[in-house]
């Protein structure tokens, strides 16, 4: 009886898209709870949602409500992504036409069948069409993750983000300054268009570009002008980095957030003592440089549901071609990844141990291999291999990424907030893996999601 109303339930979000309150309250009885606080793992909980919130977080009931029984499953809070994008991608390419509606619609559904619900897309996107989005997602008004972000962001002149990642990048995905004057007034159009964040590239790519090719890399005296001028708005910076030096330069400059993990060496005290100093959060996308090569290593994936439900044809097609698969692991930028992805896990347990601010965030969507909202999972896991455990994860993830965005509405499990409900088949603070097994996605009270799960 409780599967077919949680099926009714998921046929009504199907067709209807403006979140209309449910008749009644529904109760979640006998789970587990990750409340996305840091807090222990309680049993046999239950959990009360009304009206699109959450109503009560406790042992009873209303006497009105529905109930489904969630023995053998876990509920916590649905993910945040504070580093996504959308809509530059579609089947194994990237490039500034596939920004459309449509491309980025479908992006965001895809988000949620991961239980992705909110997701910050930082950078490259094009107004007004990312404008009009956001309003729309905010207001529940088409079905997908909710959505923040980033307008435009901030470069050097034939600097990075290259042509090789996103074809046709042009003036309207990313201003290019040259100089500290250009970069205020660039800064102030984007707040004049309503952006949640500044975003600024500090990065030549030389440690991305398997032809050994360097980008000119924004200079110090015009990134700290962005950053001063989004500051004088109230508006806080997000900055791309990749090495240990870069990143002491921006938080010297007063960034907000460092958008990825330092990747070239281990993080030193000067650093670690600069972002308690300011409050800089940190962003470790770990993710980002397995998925250079981690399809490739591993074909058998494929057979695996969690990852089809994620995957273009065309990326499928490219995914099971041997050709492809030696061509990448034999390619400088594999070891190159393998190297980063070790010294950027070192250095996120580094900086959480410390008490640094840790959000969470993968750069899924800007290129074909960071697949929305798997990425997101492969992230948890990798974080977890870092050192971290399973809770600690699942709060950055949560929690944590909530308080980045300055979101007080969601993140966690408690009486007011949304009710943004991620459900899976065990137990995730035992085995990190639980969290493929999705059962259920609630999304402002409706049943979005159901039975997504890993092989």
């Amino acid at each position: 009886m409780r599967r077919v109303f949680a099926s009714f339930l998921l046929a009504s979000a199907a067709t209807v898209f403006s979140w209309p309150a449910l008749a009644v309250p529904v109760a979640f009885d006998h789970a587990r709870l990750i409340d996305g606080t840091g807090g222990v793992v309680k049993e046999n909980i239950t959990v009360v949602i009304d009206n699109g919130l959450i109503r009560s977080v406790g042992s009873t009931a209303p006497s009105d409500a529905q109930h489904i029984d969630l023995r053998g499953k876990t509920l916590l809070p649905a993910l945040i992504s504070d580093h996504s994008h959308v809509g530059l991608v579609q089947g194994t390419q990237g490039s500034s036409d596939n920004y459309t509606r449509a491309n980025i619609l479908a992006a965001l559904q895809q988000y949620t069948r991961y239980g992705v619900l909110t997701v910050t897309a930082l950078g490259l996107n094009k107004s007004p069409l990312f404008d009009d989005l956001r309003r729309e997602q905010h207001a529940g008004k088409n079905p997908g993750a909710d959505l923040f972000g980033v307008d435009q962001g901030i470069s050097a002149p034939n600097g990075v983000p290259p042509d090789s990642l996103v074809k046709g990048l042009g003036p309207d995905q990313v201003y290019r300054p040259a100089s500290p004057e250009e970069a205020r007034q660039d800064v102030d159009k984007m707040v004049s268009e309503g952006t949640d964040l500044v975003k600024v590239w500090v990065d030549d790519f030389r440690n991305d570009v398997p032809n050994g090719k360097t980008y000119p890399k924004l200079s110090p005296t015009i990134y700290a002008a962005a950053i001063d001028e989004a500051h004088k708005h109230g508006t806080r910076v997000a900055v791309h980095i990749h090495d240990l030096d870069v990143a002491k330069s921006v938080v010297a400059a007063k960034a907000d957030i460092i958008a990825h993990g330092v990747r070239d060496r281990p993080v030193d005290a000067a650093l670690v003592s600069a972002m308690k100093r300011q409050g800089t959060w940190y962003i470790a996308t770990l993710d980002l440089d397995e998925a250079n090569y981690i399809f490739a290593e591993h074909p058998e994936w494929l057979n695996d549901p969690f990852l089809s439900a994620g995957l273009d044809p065309a990326l499928r097609a490219q995914f099971s071609d041997p050709t492809w698969r030696m061509q990448t692991l034999s390619k400088p930028l594999t070891p190159a990844s393998r190297y980063a992805l070790e010294i950027n896990q070192r250095n996120l347990m580094t900086l959480y141990r410390a008490g640094v601010h840790i959000g969470f965030g993968t750069d899924s969507g800007a290129a074909a291999t960071r697949i929305p909202g798997f990425a997101e999972h492969r992230e948890l896991a990798l974080t977890v291999g870092a050192g971290l455990t399973p809770v600690e994860a699942i709060t950055l993830a949560t929690g944590n990424a909530a308080a980045l965005l300055h979101l007080t509405d969601r993140g966690v499990i408690a009486a007011g907030k949304r009710a943004d409900i991620l459900i899976v088949d065990g137990a995730p603070d035992m085995n990190i893996a639980a969290l493929d097994h999705i059962d259920q996605v609630w999304q402002r009270g409706v049943l979005i999601n159901h039975g997504l799960t890993a092989k």
